[in-house]
């Protein structure tokens, strides 16, 4: 009994501890084209799967799903943006289903795994800004950060932010 309670723990750990995307679109992704070879020539990079992440910048509805507007960020050993001011530029996933841009909203993390498609632009017909743009094959949106301890919500349970005593 000791043993099958050893492993059950064991398991829960290793699955806190995972990668955020799949193995088997790790193996696929092509790991010597790095962001900024990406960013100079998204055309030659056509086809391949990659594995990126940032911060969301914009979020928006496209005919053919949901086309999210990325502030690249490098990855840490896990797949998860960095907490870094530090950036490549900006990139366009297109996800092929409507995801609501309540959830995937400005400042949440993600990671992807997605297909070079080329160039595209956050606002359609308009050519002003084109990013390397790329189909989700599998999408990693990441918890939202908890407010921090020093916070006087968290020290005062009466603290009310809207109290009209807060806006004098």
């Amino acid at each position: 009994m000791k043993t099958l309670a050893g492993l059950f723990v064991i398991a829960l750990f290793l699955h806190g501890c995972t990668y955020a995307i799949s193995p088997a679109f790790v193996d696929r992704a092509d790991k010597t084209v790095s962001f900024e070879k990406l960013q100079a020539d998204p055309e030659s990079h056509k086809g391949k799967i990659l594995i990126l992440g940032g911060t969301i910048f914009q979020t928006s509805g496209a005919q053919q799903g949901t086309l999210i507007e990325v502030i690249q960020k490098q990855l840490d050993y896990w797949g998860k943006p960095e907490r870094t001011r530090s950036t490549g530029g900006r990139f366009l996933i297109l996800h092929p289903s409507s995801l609501d841009p309540m959830i995937y909203a400005p400042g949440r993390e993600i990671t992807i795994a997605g297909e070079v498609q080329g160039v595209g632009s956050p606002t359609p017909g308009e050519q002003r800004y084109e990013y390397p743009l790329l189909i989700s094959r599998e999408l990693k949106l990441w918890e939202q950060d908890r407010p921090s301890w020093n916070k006087p919500q968290w020290i005062d349970p009466l603290y009310d932010p809207n109290s009209p005593s807060r806006h004098d």
